[in-house]
């Protein structure tokens, strides 16, 4: 497992090989990239500033890492969080999963990466033609934070919620508010 918060690029290519280099267990492998977007909420951004508490931050990703081992056949990951000054087009974030099939590479992923969204330790504020702001979680990743604690099986800021027939009743009313919430 590799977790690292750094003011670096990284190289999404090097990462994956390092990720499989000497294994051949390895079937699948999912990643996401989350990008610094040059507009939010209605306003241009012309930087992002990241910041993190270390050793907390550094802590957190790696258990969360190990929550999602827990949950799905996890081989290895990467979690790498940028910090510091950012401009529109830079890398943020890079999460790698390696598993044998990719349905568990997938899914670990994005709980990984709902996790990062919603539950890291990491501030960000946005520099706008209007000033500086803070940026607060969206409802949309909150709201798949909560339904992934409840056991939904596949949570996208999207809305495509599924959840096993077996479900119990308050995962499937979060369903329901959430499906209401977002036309899904």
């Amino acid at each position: 497992m590799k977790i690292s918060v750094q003011t670096e690029d990284f190289d999404l290519g090097a990462e994956c090989a390092a990720i499989t280099r000497g294994r051949s267990d390895i079937g699948a492998l999912a990643s996401f990239v989350g990008l610094v977007r040059d507009s939010n909420d209605g306003a241009g951004i012309s930087r992002m500033t990241l910041e993190h508490y270390p050793g907390m931050t550094e802590q957190s990703l790696a258990e969360i890492v190990e929550q999602a081992r827990g949950r799905w056949d996890v081989m290895d990951a990467t979690v790498i969080h940028r910090v510091g000054e950012l401009r529109p087009g830079d890398n943020i974030v890079l999460v790698v999963v390696a598993s044998a099939h990719r349905g568990d590479a997938f899914a670990a992923c994005e709980f990984i990466m709902d996790y990062l969204k919603t539950r890291a330790p990491f501030w960000k504020k946005e520099q706008t033609a209007q000033g500086q702001r803070w940026v607060d979680a969206r409802r949309t990743d909150d709201d798949a934070a909560r339904l992934a604690a409840l056991g939904a099986q596949d949570v996208m800021v999207t809305g495509n919620v599924k959840f096993d027939i077996t479900a119990p009743p308050e995962q499937l009313e979060l369903a329901r508010e959430f499906r209401a919430a977002y036309g899904t």
